[in-house]
């Protein structure tokens, strides 16, 4: 079962809250009760204080200070035939206070809580920006396990990552130690029973010493990192580990842990992989806040070398095995010596321990690896060299051969079988049949040839080392391609991204290539929970296209961690979602289907995080294609108002200008004849007319969508529209001659046709003013490749200054003013617009004593 995340609220919508850590070195010093008394001053102050969870105890103070704070009702969760109570973290969400008190940090959810750890559940109401007060001891900080184990004689199992705290404020509780053994003594902090017991195991002042001084060490160095009072000296930190030796590694991380934190260094994990199925990821790194970079064993060393000049590693840790067998130290030098003539100016530090490599039973598992068909295939290869050489022998070959055929049969046998163990077993039974049926005395193993013995052992040796090598090539060989049919398929999914214009191709390639290459249903969302894409095998159904599992990578979205199966967080879920992060924002949620049936490979792990990294990249790259393009637009539409601004002051400025003179001059001068009276009055009409026609010009831009630059397109006929410009034509310009030539066949366009009547009659219009007087204007419509193209042509050409102005008018980003009644003016800028606002392009040509404009339409 899965228990939903709220999500009635959007990502980003807050920003996070702030921790603050109430932190003590032992229960009882009263970090609850410092906790309360803070929240109450906060409360008169004027906060929104509530409590989620405060752990029961039998102390009067503590529950007088509980009674004076509103509280959030607990969660019930049935678990064992009892019910548990938990804060309630949707809930305090929803009530959304200022701050919320939550006790006992370190605590292990039950089975079917949405997470596995407390501290994940504050990590969420931190992330939707709500303060939150918690308390936890010095023996549950993650890096300080191994020394509290060694003070107290008790192993911690519940603890938090040393990463939590990054970013909080911690105030110290502390008491003595004597004082503290009293208050256990009067019954203050457990039962008398448990007060016994805790006297005699835990609560012994030698071990509260060294806790407290535990506790004042970490607060300090907590402190002097958020303050930047470090050493000041540049440290990077490599810690080497193994797979082999799993203890020696959580002493060293954490070690190296402590050092970081105190130094204000980063720090480096390098895993050497000693068997094909360890793990890639160290998660006790990570969780202290190291990167983990994991290599092969072979050929270690050089890439550790080469690794840490490449970063600048001042300073290497790794453990210093004092149970290392003496053979081991007779035929290979230690690691450490190597390093440090490799890297001399590098301070290695050695941590001390002692451990077995493995255990007989792990140790056999890897060395027979193949099983019987392995073990078939050797003692088959044996026979085979055998009866070869027995061919060989009847056939009077020559003995100098008989050695090379069993060596032969050797490589064939590590080339065919998995494991070193088959290859030596092959090596050394070939010694032994050789021995046997060719060197006297025959089917006996004594040899009283002289020389014999020796020749025996160096084919033993030669055998056990070809077989060696060949083993190693072979896994190299099959690592090479796995990692080569890997990068094929990423190269082949860049290719596919460079080619998508859109988040949702995107999309849609990444589920394809993926399900296709992990054989599993794939699914991908936005960072808001919604599906964007969806691909699994045939023959299959989907199980991750259902409300829950959307719940789950909308979690993941918005907290940018890993939830799902196989993660601590959401684990009832039948999907594995990765978030897809850039730059500290999401901008989508990979899911993939996972169950105990079909796990993920550590290789398919790898491989799903680089893919992850590429498609951040592309979305981020397509995002910033689209604020780009919108950011053009908005330039455009800047310039298309900035343009309209200047041509209606221009054109207005002169028929008003006239108006206004001639009305004065009729104002002032009563002595004009009537014939002057009437020319005047005609030239204010005609002004008025002007005017008219270009508040009609202005009137019509507001049919285009200026956000988008765009027009509502229909079908239209051009026969309708040139119509319905021919008979505006003749209201306003009754004696000018206009000849129109339409195709045979009937036309369509994608237009808006009131915007286009307007932009044909500027046109006319403008050639009527400034063609030659009493001369014909064409209007001309034909079809010309993908473009419908309307022609207005008339006599006369424009002047070459105006028409230059014209050009960089139609070609340029800024318009150059040209007078409205000596020039096109404002009726050009209209055309211009409305022209782009159909995804068309205006043209226009002076020569040979004509001038043609013309108008391509799509």
């Amino acid at each position: 079962m899965v228990s939903e995340p709220v999500s009635d609220y959007k990502l980003g919508d807050a920003k996070k809250g702030k921790l603050r850590v109430f932190f003590g070195f032992a229960a009882g010093v009263g970090k609850t009760y410092a906790m309360l008394m803070e929240a109450h001053e906060l409360k008169n102050a004027g906060k929104d204080v509530v409590i989620g969870y405060i752990e029961p105890h039998d102390r009067p103070e503590t529950n007088q200070l509980v009674e004076g704070l509103p509280q959030i009702p607990l969660k019930q969760i049935p678990y064992k035939n009892i019910v548990l109570y938990e804060p309630d973290v949707d809930d305090i969400m929803r009530r959304s206070p200022d701050i919320v008190l939550i006790d006992e940090l370190a605590h292990t959810n039950p089975e079917g809580s949405r997470n596995r750890k407390r501290y994940q559940d504050i990590d969420e109401l931190l992330n939707a920006g709500i303060d939150v007060f918690t308390t936890v001891n010095v023996q549950h900080i993650e890096s300080l396990n191994d020394i509290v184990e060694e003070v107290t004689g008790v192993e911690v199992k519940e603890t938090v990552p040393d990463t939590f705290f990054q970013h909080a404020t911690l105030k110290v509780i502390d008491i003595e130690p004597d004082e503290l053994i009293d208050r256990l003594e009067q019954g203050k902090i457990y039962t008398n029973e448990n007060a016994k017991r805790a006297l005699q195991h835990f609560f012994i002042p030698k071990k509260l010493e060294q806790l407290r001084g535990l506790a004042i060490q970490r607060a300090s160095d907590h402190i002097n990192r958020l303050s930047g009072k470090t050493t000041g000296i540049q440290n990077k930190l490599m810690t080497i580990i193994s797979d082999s030796f799993p203890k020696m590694a959580e002493k060293c991380i954490r070690w190296t842990a402590r050092l970081a934190q105190g130094l204000g260094a980063e720090w480096i994990v390098i895993q050497i992989r000693t068997q094909e199925t360890a793990p890639t990821t160290v998660p006790l790194a990570e969780k202290l806040g190291a990167e983990v970079v994991s290599i092969e064993e072979d050929n270690s060393l050089e890439t550790i070398v080469e690794y840490a000049k490449m970063v600048g590693v001042t300073d290497i840790i790794m453990g210093k095995n004092l149970r290392r067998r003496w053979y081991e130290r007779l035929f290979s030098e230690e690691l450490e010596d190597r390093l440090l003539k490799r890297l001399p100016e590098t301070e290695i530090h050695l941590i001390p321990y002692k451990e077995e490599k493995s255990s007989l039973l792990s140790f056999s598992k890897t060395i027979f690896e193949g099983g019987a068909k392995d073990l078939a295939v050797s003692l088959g290869g044996v026979f085979a060299a055998t009866l070869v050489t027995e061919v060989m022998q009847y056939l009077h070959v020559g003995d100098q051969n008989v050695m090379l055929v069993y060596i032969f049969f050797v490589m064939l046998v590590a080339r065919l079988t998995s494991g070193y163990v088959w290859s030596a077993l092959s090596s050394i039974l070939s010694i032994l049949a050789f021995n046997w049926f060719f060197v006297e005395p025959l089917y006996s193993l004594t040899v009283y040839k002289k020389g014999y013995p020796i020749t025996l052992i160096i084919m033993c040796i030669v055998a056990l080392m070809i077989s060696n090598l060949v083993v190693r090539l072979r896994k190299q060989a099959l690592s090479s391609m796995e990692k080569e049919q890997q990068m094929e398929i990423l190269y082949e999914l860049n290719k596919q991204f460079l080619l998508a214009d859109t988040r949702q191709q995107i999309f849609d390639i990444t589920t394809t290539y993926l399900a296709r290459l992990l054989e599993r249903e794939v699914i991908l969302y936005d960072q808001s929970g919604q599906l964007k894409s969806l691909n699994y095998p045939e023959g299959t159904a989907s199980e991750l296209n259902e409300p829950d599992e959307a719940a789950v990578a909308f979690w993941a979205a918005k907290n940018q961690k890993e939830a799902g199966s196989g993660t601590d967080t959401l684990i009832g879920a039948k999907g594995f979602y990765l978030p897809i992060v850039s730059n500290g924002k999401a901008l989508g949620v990979l899911g993939i289907r996972r169950s105990q049936g079909a796990p993920l490979e550590n290789s398919q792990l790898n491989y799903l995080k680089l893919v992850l990294t590429q498609i951040a990249a592309i979305l981020e790259q397509t995002d910033l294609k689209t604020e780009k393009e919108k950011i053009e637009l908005e330039n455009e539409r800047e310039k298309v108002r900035s343009n309209l601004l200047r041509a209606v002051s221009h054109d207005l400025r002169t028929p008003l200008t006239a108006i206004s003179g001639i009305a004065e001059t009729l104002a002032t001068n009563t002595e004009l004849k009537e014939s002057t009276k009437q020319r005047l009055l005609t030239d204010i009409q005609d002004e008025s007319q002007w005017l008219i026609r270009m508040v009609e010009n202005l009137l019509s831009i507001t049919r285009i969508n200026i956000d988008k630059m765009a027009v509502n397109k229909t079908d239209e006929p051009v026969e309708e529209i040139i119509e319905a410009v021919y008979k505006h034509t003749k209201k306003v310009y009754p004696e000018q001659e206009l000849v129109i030539s339409l195709p045979e066949e009937m036309v369509f366009i994608q237009a808006d046709p009131i915007l286009m009547e307007q932009a044909v009659f500027n046109l006319i219009e403008n050639a009527f003013r400034h063609g030659t007087a009493d001369r014909v204007v064409h209007l001309t419509v034909f079809q010309e490749n993908q473009f419908t193209v309307f022609e207005v042509a008339n006599e006369g050409e424009i002047p070459m200054k105006q028409y230059h102005t014209i050009q960089r008018n139609l070609t340029g980003e800024a318009e150059v003013s040209v007078d409205s009644k000596s020039g096109l003016g404002i009726g050009l800028s209209i055309v211009k617009t409305i022209v782009q606002a159909h995804g068309g392009k205006l043209e226009i040509k002076a020569a040979d004593g004509k001038t043609v404009v013309r108008i391509y339409l799509v």
